[in-house]
């Protein structure tokens, strides 16, 4: 069986980026940079006082206090247009452009004024309380690397930089199969031996997150014909994802069947837990990821694999999930041969450390528990028991 990691490495060799398109910032959350953007203007476009007080020249208020006389202000969006010479300073506000002559700004609450004298009672240094010109960036630096995912602080950076318009990677259309005749959708009649499907719409939820476009499928019976015919509307995909069925049962039908009508699989099985019979291949041309159908091993391995592969079609730099690193909160026991990921809470200690705590119970039929949970601890092949206060690393589940 793979590892973890070489079966991440083999997904994510077979994908490439798909294609470039320009969006506006409104629509750029989550999308990922397609070029290096470069500023369009400089920020602060000149030098700016970073309070409400008095430009002066700092030699005039070296020896405070020291009565300057006044001789105009500088509101933001306008500005003093003299030279302010020995004996002046000039009335400015925050965001206001420090007027010529002037090389610092006293903040009011250290002067007095009387009509059109101020008296500095504290001494300012060189360049104190104001802002270089450039100070955030120049015209035609890179405020933002190739390759990034957009948060939201990078779309106000974007928008400081003047550029209304961005090239991102390509949103991938990720189709979802779910297989099973125990299977039914929510608010959908249940019948005897059947059971609500989640993973359908929890990995749409997932591929939305994510960047992507999700195409929910449906959910294919355990009949061939009815497999093939489904697996069909995959055309035209980024990835086809395949929930279920890719297990050792009488009943597990996608290799076999869709192994009929095109599919070519790469690997099957994973050495992790939960999560083992995790399957990858081509379906005529198109990427195929088959998850398990238990819905926590599902959406580990979403994460684990899915997420990055989002990634990597959108042309992202990070293509694997975000690692901590934090102390047990309670021993676990030895590690067998299979990447273990324990859903646990995360909490501070009073030394300000992540402490994560694992639930006693790790079932991968508890849904419920990775919903409460924080992040996975992942515990290596053979890992040892380990005791309370160990670090251990941790993907954090935000």
């Amino acid at each position: 069986m793979l590892s973890v990691e070489q079966a991440r490495g083999q997904i994510l060799a077979a994908l490439a980026p798909l294609g470039v398109e320009t969006v506006g910032l409104e629509a750029a959350l989550g999308r990922v940079l397609a070029e290096d953007l470069k500023a369009r203007v400089t920020q602060p476009p000149s030098d700016l006082s970073a309070m409400d007080g008095y430009a002066v020249r700092a030699g005039d208020a070296a020896k405070a206090p020291v009565t300057l006389s006044v001789i105009g202000e500088a509101p933001a969006g306008g500005a003093y247009a003299g030279t302010v010479g020995p004996g002046q300073a000039v009335r400015i506000f925050t965001g206001g452009p420090v007027p010529a002559g002037a090389d610092a700004v006293v903040i009011q609450e250290d002067t007095d004024r009387a009509g059109d004298q101020v008296t500095v009672k504290q001494s300012p240094k060189p360049r104190e309380n104001v802002r270089d010109a450039g100070l955030d960036f120049r015209t035609n630096a890179v405020v933002l690397a190739k390759g990034r995912k957009l948060a939201a602080r990078d779309i106000s950076l974007a928008a400081a930089a003047n550029r209304p318009w961005l090239q991102v990677g390509r949103r991938p259309r990720i189709a979802i199969l779910a297989t099973g005749d125990e299977l039914v959708n929510p608010g959908d009649p249940i019948g005897p031996n059947q059971i609500v499907s989640s993973n359908g719409v929890g990995l749409s939820a997932f591929v939305r997150a994510h960047g992507g476009e999700p195409v929910n499928l449906g959910i294919a019976p355990d009949d061939a014909e009815a497999l093939k015919v489904m697996a069909q509307g995959a055309a035209g995909a980024d990835m086809l994802v395949t929930i279920g069925g890719a297990s050792v049962g009488d009943h597990d039908l996608i290799q076999k069947v869709l192994g009929e009508v095109g599919l070519k699989v790469e690997f099957w099985k994973i050495a992790m837990k939960p999560g083992k019979p995790l399957m990858f291949g081509q379906f005529n041309g198109t990427p195929m990821l088959g998850l398990p159908g238990n819905p926590v091993s599902a959406l580990v391995c979403a994460l684990l694999y899915l997420g990055p592969a989002i990634t990597k079609l959108q042309g992202g730099g990070e293509t694997a999930p975000r690692q901590i690193r934090a102390r047990l909160g309670a021993a676990v026991g030895p590690n067998n041969f299979r990447e273990d990921y324990l859903r646990a809470t995360l909490s501070v200690n009073a030394e300000g450390e992540t402490v994560a705590t694992a639930f006693p119970v790790q079932d991968s039929s508890m849904l419920g528990l990775l919903s409460r949970a924080d992040g996975l601890i992942r515990r290596p092949p053979d890992a040892p028991a380990a005791t309370a206060g160990d670090w251990v690393p941790v993907i954090p589940l935000d």
